[in-house]
């Protein structure tokens, strides 16, 4: 029997462990699914496509023909006649000078780089949102884990309130308050719940299937100052490389190329034309029976003299979608360099509080510890102790909150910089396990950590008072 349950218990933690996804899972997951990827790639495709289709306008054609006709002649006083042509042939067209098409295809061309960039921008996306939901679905949970943690310390404090109660020891009100407080933090729970459930839902949408568990993120994760340590450095290296801007500059360019063409139409076009035919008249009179064979080459040029206003309406159209253009790129640029450096500092301050929240674990737990010493010898109150707990869980989930923004403000630092890859993701990956501590043993190894620097702080070069 000891055997059997020995067995059962190590298939069941290999199923749980087995059930575990990690980061880079989940994001090979998203590019075979995400459907807003696959709507990009096919639109980069199609725009390929595209510029080909303009290109051919400045290659030759050649077009192959045939045709039959009879022709039925009346003359009056005369006897009804009429013969049969049959002819076939080939046509060729080779343009030697048109000035809008030319531009045109060089539009199409920028157009191709935009919508290349857009791709790119849409990878780096994809990247930043697999990223974020898959640490808000650890960040819910572990809200969710001091929330039953806390919920558990508050009623057993409830509970004790109401045996003190029932033996004299405390007031009807200190109960009252134990209970109060029990109520808040189950709520508190209940809405963790449900925000775990909105997280693996917004993960889900990504992936196209739910996980049961995530790796967490290590507790040994590095938590480092961005390389340079200056913003503007920063915001300069993305307004040369960000995918948006990048995007913006080759729609202007594309707008530009277009007023270029529709300037065009008031120029003439050259093209140089062949032709190669046979043709055959059969008719009632012998004279029309005859076989005609011919090759012509030539020049055709064509001069626009009025087209109604069409072409200097479109010029005017198309100066207006640059300046258009422009305005836009100059936006985007600023909110990229703005973005940017806020998103540096933002780590920066993700950096010190996450120091600092550290910190504040441990002492919140001394607090606590020194609270509940307290109300045992009757010197702190049940609103002491119950507000001692809350305030230790808070900073649980504090601290999770930092190291988890710290994360994705720095894959969000690179996105703007234009540097975010797959190969972040990979690095990332190394820093998820499923044998990460939880938010609790977190906890305890946040304490157990300062316990063991603790003597060596106690006085100047480590000596311990004896």
């Amino acid at each position: 029997m000891k055997k059997r349950l020995l067995v059962s218990l190590v298939a069941a933690l290999s199923a749980t462990s087995a059930s575990a996804v990690d980061l880079l899972t989940v994001y090979e997951q998203s590019l075979a699914y995400d459907s807003e990827l696959a709507a990009d790639r096919a639109s980069y495709t199609a725009q390929l496509a595209a510029s080909d289709q303009v290109r051919a306008l400045l290659l030759p054609q050649l077009n192959a023909y045939g045709e039959a006709a009879i022709t039925e002649q009346d003359a009056e006083g005369a006897e009804r006649d009429g013969f049969s042509t049959f002819g076939f042939g080939l046509e060729l067209t080779q343009p030697l000078f048109r000035a809008s098409s030319y531009f045109d295809y060089r539009a199409s061309q920028k157009q191709s780089l935009q919508a290349e960039a857009e791709l790119s921008l849409a990878q780096q996306e994809l990247i930043l949102n697999v990223a974020n939901a898959y640490f808000n679905v650890l960040r819910a949970q572990d809200i969710l884990d001091a929330a039953r943690s806390a919920e558990a310390a508050v009623k057993r404090q409830f509970e004790q309130s109401e045996e003190r109660y029932d033996v004299g020891l405390i007031a009807v009100t200190e109960v009252l308050e134990a209970q109060a407080a029990y109520d808040d933090v189950k709520t508190q729970r209940i809405t963790a719940e449900s925000d775990l459930d909105i997280a693996s839902e917004s993960l889900a949408r990504l992936t196209g299937q739910y996980h049961g568990r995530l790796d967490k993120l290590e507790q040994d994760f590095p938590i480092v100052p961005p390389q340079p340590a200056d913003p503007s450095a920063w915001a300069e290296v993305a307004l040369a490389q960000n995918w948006q801007i990048k995007a913006a500059q080759f729609q202007t360019e594309v707008q530009e190329k277009f007023h270029d063409s529709a300037r065009a139409g008031h120029l003439p076009t050259l093209d140089l034309t062949a032709n190669l035919s046979s043709n055959k008249v059969n008719g009632a009179a012998s004279q029309l029976n005859r076989d005609q064979d011919g090759a012509t080459i030539g020049l055709r040029l064509n001069v626009p003299l009025y087209s109604g206003g069409g072409t200097q309406a479109a010029v005017r159209r198309t100066d207006a979608l640059v300046e258009q253009s422009e305005a836009i790129l100059e936006t985007t640029r600023r909110n990229v360099a703005l973005d940017t450096r806020s998103l540096f500092r933002s780590i920066t301050t993700n950096i010190q509080s996450i120091s600092s929240l550290r910190q504040s674990i441990i002492s919140r737990r001394s607090a606590l510890d020194a609270t509940r010493a307290g109300y045992r010898v009757g010197t702190r109150n049940i609103v002491e102790v119950l507000d001692a707990e809350r305030q230790f869980y808070l900073a649980l989930s504090n601290f999770a909150n930092a190291r988890y923004d710290y994360v994705l403000n720095t894959l969000s630092l690179k996105q703007a910089a234009g540097t975010l890859s797959p190969l972040d993701v990979r690095e990332l990956n190394r820093w998820v396990s499923a044998s990460a501590p939880g938010i609790e043993a977190l906890a305890q190894q946040v304490q157990e950590e300062a316990e063991s620097v603790e003597p060596s702080q106690a006085r100047p070069g480590g000596a311990r008072r004896r």
